[in-house]
């Protein structure tokens, strides 16, 4: 299962600290816990400030339980110092499962 997730930052500064830092380093938390990060995109269009994020969960996982796993992590919390969670404003997220003729599965 995929899901889309878009964060939406508080100001161009932290949208690039958020990505080019703290995204990054959970690209490698979540290999520890089955989850692949397929893209990583910004969106700063109109004072947007989004990252959009594309990530697959291992076959037969709970979203939201492996979520909150490894938001419990010390690997998450590892990754997320020098950041201040406030500057992120709003999180969206949407499961999807790929049509058969996607070429992600």
């Amino acid at each position: 299962m995929f899901q889309l997730r878009i964060y939406t930052l508080r100001s161009p500064e932290a949208l690039l600290q958020y990505a080019m830092v703290h995204w990054d380093r959970h690209s490698a938390t979540f290999k520890t816990f089955g989850v692949t990060t397929h893209g990583v995109w910004t969106e700063r269009r109109g004072g947007a400030n989004r990252l959009v994020a594309l990530i697959r969960y291992p076959q037969g996982a709970d979203p939201e339980e492996l979520t909150r796993q490894v938001m419990a992590s010390p690997e998450f919390a590892a990754d997320m110092a020098g950041f201040d969670a406030d500057e992120i404003v709003d999180v969206q997220s949407i499961l999807l499962d790929p049509a058969s003729y996607s070429p992600i599965h």
